[in-house]
């Protein structure tokens, strides 16, 4: 086992880089979104094939990170990063000069694979320079980043979309992640204190991933984090056909009605940070589920009424994101928290199961959607129940054992 001296990262510095590399994730999901009615026109695409280009994308994102997590374990998080993010400019580059709905498939399915190499170093690192309770929040900071990036995509993509059309979002993409690339190669350093030697060999990688699957605190964290964004996504995914289709909202008008949920989830992550200091990692999340299980219900019962009504619909959106804004950075933190030496493996196992659950919703939603709010209305509801659930069972119980005695994974 190899050591290597760990250069210096400020706070400052390590919550930008992370806000980057997590911002990475909405930009590429919400900044397409208000251009899927129109791409879907001209290229003549079915709605499951267009559902295709964001659920084939958060498939290979959950199974990139078992790549991923593993070899930045095993050769460091910087130059995981450095060629996630280049595969991710390619991708991007290609999605935008896609001539057919097969093309842009593939794309995004590539695309997918560069965002795992990013997003799980960049839980990783936060375990890397920080104790649990610490990281967590240092992440809800980089969560905020994320939030105003998740808030400006959505406007950008559908000012975009409505001026362009729809190639010049997914070039936008393409640019953010060229920037950045630029800035994680000249200004991030190695964040790894200890290489794992062992880490790509087959034994000891199964037993690895054996004992993080059965520790009890990544169980919790990682369910409730898979939960809360499988609400998350089937928004994400079927909102704009909502707001557009059913509410009448145009590309610029949805891509607003997006950033103000993006805005209440930069909220929420505000309020983690006070929650934090209060009532600790596993108080947070009990506290956030009530928005959660509000915003849920909430437009389940609009679904059910077949409200045509924007401001209800708006309202229980901006409920379940700012719970959505307490859970995430809670359970990314939690999910790695028992596994100081093998938290590149933490992190990959915890998005895998969180890509598994969205590649699920997609399918069910491409198949779902029949022009009302009913299938969004009771898919949100559904999500909404099991994180509350989650939060008051699993992670009240089990979810802040990160001591030596619950962290034998770590320890070997």
């Amino acid at each position: 086992m190899t050591t290597d001296r760990r250069p210096p990262l400020s706070p400052a510095l390590a919550a930008l880089a992370i806000a980057l590399l997590l911002g990475l994730q909405p930009v590429t999901t919400d900044l397409y979104l208000p251009a899927l009615p129109l791409l879907r026109a001209q290229l003549g695409a079915s709605m499951p094939a267009v559902q295709l280009t964001m659920s084939l994308l958060l498939l290979a994102f959950g199974a990139g990170q078992l790549v991923a997590g593993p070899l930045s374990d095993r050769f460091g998080r910087r130059p995981v990063l450095v060629g996630g993010l280049t595969l991710h400019v390619a991708a991007s580059l290609a999605c935008a000069v896609a001539p057919d709905i097969e093309a842009l498939i593939v794309a995004r399915t590539v695309q997918g694979l560069g965002l795992a190499a990013c997003v799980v170093c960049a839980r990783a690192m936060v375990r890397d320079l920080y104790e649990p309770a610490e990281g967590a929040h240092v992440m809800t900071w980089a969560m905020s980043g994320l939030g105003v990036m998740a808030l400006a995509a959505p406007l950008v993509g559908g000012w975009l979309a409505a001026q362009v059309g729809w190639r010049a979002p997914l070039g936008a993409v393409a640019a953010v992640a060229v920037a950045t690339l630029a800035f994680i190669a000249g200004r991030v350093p190695e964040t790894i204190a200890r290489r794992q030697p062992d880490a790509l060999r087959l034994g000891p990688l199964a037993r690895a991933m054996g004992e993080v699957l059965r520790h009890r605190t990544f169980r919790a964290w990682a369910g409730l984090v898979s939960a809360t964004y499988g609400g998350l996504f089937l928004m994400l995914a079927g909102s704009s056909f909502v707001y557009m289709g059913v509410l009448g909202l145009d590309a610029a008008g949805y891509g607003m009605a997006l950033a103000s949920a993006s805005l209440a989830y930069l909220g929420g992550t505000f309020w983690c940070r006070r929650l934090l200091r209060q009532h600790g990692l596993a108080g947070a999340a009990r506290r956030g589920a009530v928005c959660t299980l509000l915003g849920g219900l909430g437009m389940a019962a609009l679904g059910l009424s077949g409200s045509t009504q924007l401001a209800p619909v708006l309202a229980a959106h901006w409920l379940y994101n700012i719970g959505h804004g307490v859970h995430q950075p809670c359970g990314q933190a939690g999910a790695v928290g028992p596994f100081p030496r093998s938290a590149g493996l933490a992190s990959a196992l915890a998005g895998c199961l969180l890509a598994v659950v969205a590649f699920a919703v997609g399918l069910w939603l491409g198949r779902a959607l029949d022009g009302s709010l009913r299938p969004l209305g009771l898919g949100l509801g559904f999500w909404s129940v099991t994180t509350s659930l989650i939060a008051w069972t699993w992670v009240r119980r089990d979810g802040e054992h990160f001591g030596p005695a619950h962290a034998s994974a770590a320890a070997r």
